[in-house]
């Protein structure tokens, strides 16, 4: 068990980690761009970066617990993050330490009443995978309890000892790092931290309750009945406990293993293609969704003589996910704005599902979306990673400047979401690198535009009325204009030349900073030869322009 001396040791371990790369992250990417220094930052990202995943990568070995996951999410995301992160954070669950069996056998067997000889006709005493918070051990059923399941192989999978007090430590960690994350004004302006903290605080809580899983299994399951595509594990409900888990053995191909699959004649571009669908009706269709479909989690399970040749086998539903009725219908309109390049739908999407506040002016952000699609809609992650960098940066930099100026936050309900994914995003890039998500969205919201045929009638009623309004106000309103013109009232709104007048003005502003700072200091150091007291308070006030000429627009700019 984790003693109150470990546990503020893990503490202040995590904390020292994060502030020291929040800091370097300040210094290079804000201070010295500020100054004039940012291709000297630049030159050495790639070596930091790799530093920055070398060093977590080993921190998350060493304390397990939440830190892998945080890993794992890192590793999955070939499609966003940096290779200098992604490669370092590969195989990362893979890398978890096992627990002594000693230890396993003594937790199992205060869990379920009974020697494991007896619950057990035998378990293998080295682990089948070790992960962040439990263990699992291969094992077969007693004949009797074989007869009640129908299944004799099972895994066995059991807590860590001590995991309930590391979890603790681990989320007391993330909530002072969010607190301090939420200081920074772009940070705070967009995400609420603590409420999302709290919302993994929750799902974690739930994760290492097996028979929450236990259950989570058994709904998953019912959503796919009859589906060929997709299995999961039965459950040994009599040998299942809140620590100890029994559950058949599927134990197959893993999906990430692409020599293994192509070995038992299976393309991996084929898996990637299902996975994504599968994925997407469990975001789209069910509502409920397994949060973490990391490589660990998912099998490929060959089926000769079947309906299908192979299907894939879910496992470990301690995170799922759900999505309201409301957000749902949302998403999917989202999936058809992308699919259809359509950037002026994908803004209004975006509001419905409460990303963008009701206060946001989106004119530029249309503008910005349609441009993208237009240049890069429909690419995959191996053609984009063939676009001369220097575009990518032109385009970052002004669809950043578009972003930080809107009121937009990430709503709580959206951290499984984005997890899932962007796990399955890069668990779709690793099994085929010219993987293009477009094959897959496209295909799946044209489904669901003909699946919306039948409300056909009623958005044409629904347009033809909103046409009518419009034509009918149109009149007055050309009017109004005209008179505003006559009488010198009209006034033209750019949400752009806004935008860079007020860039212009703060850089007038330290300018003038700068001038009076000089002035001030030079006049005290003169007079402090004759004027002692004089001088040097003038050299101290100077300091006051100095901070706002160097540091003027760091809360903007985050």
């Amino acid at each position: 068990m984790a003693d109150a001396g470990s546990s503020r040791a893990r503490y202040r371990r995590i904390l020292r980690f994060a502030a020291r790369y929040m800091v370097q992250a300040w210094w290079y990417e804000l201070f010295l761009p500020r100054i004039g220094l940012g291709r000297f930052a630049a030159r050495g990202r790639a070596a930091r970066l790799t530093r920055l995943a070398r060093r977590f990568h080993a921190l998350a070995v060493s304390l397990g617990g939440l830190m892998i996951k945080v890993g794992q999410f890192m590793s999955s995301r070939l499609d966003v993050l940096p290779p200098e992160i992604t490669k370092e954070l590969e195989g990362l669950q893979d890398e978890v330490p096992a627990v002594a069996f000693d230890a396993i056998r003594r937790l199992a067997e205060a869990e379920l009443g009974v020697p494991l000889e007896v619950a057990y006709e035998w378990v293998d005493p080295v682990p089948v995978a070790a992960a962040s918070l439990g263990q699992a051990h291969r094992a077969r059923l007693v004949p009797a309890d074989a007869a009640d399941t129908g299944f004799a192989d099972v895994v066995v999978k059991v807590q860590r000892p001590g995991i309930e007090q590391i979890v603790e430590v681990d989320l007391a960690a993330l909530r002072r790092v969010a607190q301090w994350l939420s200081r920074v004004r772009i940070v705070r302006d967009h995400v609420d931290l603590p409420v999302l903290i709290e919302e993994f605080a929750h799902t974690s809580e739930e994760e290492i309750d097996y028979l929450h899983e236990a259950r989570n299994a058994v709904r998953f399951a019912e959503n796919f009945v009859g589906d060929p595509r997709v299995d999961a594990p039965e459950i040994a409900w009599e040998r299942s406990t809140k620590r100890v888990l029994t559950l058949a053995d599927v134990t197959a191909i893993k999906i990430n293993d692409v020599d293994g699959l192509r070995a038992a004649g299976i393309e991996p571009a084929d898996v990637a293609a299902e996975f994504a669908t599968v994925m997407f009706d469990q975001l789209f269709r069910d509502g409920y969704f397994h949060a973490d479909p990391h490589p660990g989690n998912i099998f490929v399970t060959p089926t000769p003589g079947g309906e299908r040749p192979w299907h894939l086998t879910f496992i470990d539903f301690g995170m799922m996910g759900e999505v309201p009725d409301r957000l749902r219908r949302d998403l999917q309109q989202v999936m058809i704005a992308v699919a259809s390049r359509n950037g002026t739908q994908l803004v209004s999407s975006i509001r419905d599902v409460g990303v963008l506040l009701p206060s946001a002016d989106t004119a530029e952000l249309e503008r910005a979306m349609t441009a993208l699609f237009a240049r890069f809609g429909g690419m995959g992650f191996a053609e984009l990673q063939k676009v001369d960098p220097r575009e990518f940066e032109a385009f970052a930099r002004e669809f950043g400047d578009v972003i930080r100026s809107l009121p937009f936050q990430l709503p709580e309900n959206f951290l499984l979401i984005v997890r899932a994914v962007s796990l399955t995003s890069g668990m779709c890039s690793s099994l085929e690198s010219d993987f293009n998500m477009w094959d897959a969205v496209e295909p799946y919201a044209a489904q669901l535009i003909r699946d919306e045929g039948g409300n056909v009638v009623q958005a044409f009623a629904k347009e033809a009325v909103s046409i009518a309004g419009i034509a009918a106000r149109l009149p007055r309103r050309v009017d109004d204009i005209v008179t505003r013109a006559e009488e010198g009232r009209l006034a033209v709104e750019s949400p752009r030349v806004e935008q860079r007048m007020k860039s212009l003005e703060r850089v007038v502003r330290r300018a003038v900073s700068a001038v009076l700072f000089a002035g001030l200091f030079i006049g005290g150091a003169v007079l402090r030869a004759d004027e002692a007291v004089f001088g040097t308070v003038l050299m101290a006030v100077s300091v006051i322009p100095l901070l706002h000429a160097v540091f003027a627009g760091a809360g903007r700019r985050g």
